[in-house]
């Protein structure tokens, strides 16, 4: 079983689950992979501060995860 993905998890959590991740976060225009902000940063204090809805983040990372 895959795991969800959640607004309180890492953006290094999620990257680390599959390469599609990334793919989506790029979509986002989300530079998460050389960022050092992505080992401490949650999904929505990243979303928040580049202004993203973190709901449909959340929806298409968990559509590639499953």
């Amino acid at each position: 079983m895959s795991e969800k993905i959640t607004k309180d998890m890492t953006f290094q959590q999620v990257m680390q689950l599959n390469r599609e991740t990334i793919k989506v976060l790029q979509k986002f225009n989300l530079g998460c992979v050389g960022c050092m902000g992505a080992q401490n940063e949650s999904l929505e204090q990243g979303a928040t501060a580049h202004g993203i809805d973190v709901n449909e983040l959340l929806a298409e990372l968990n559509a590639v995860v499953k």
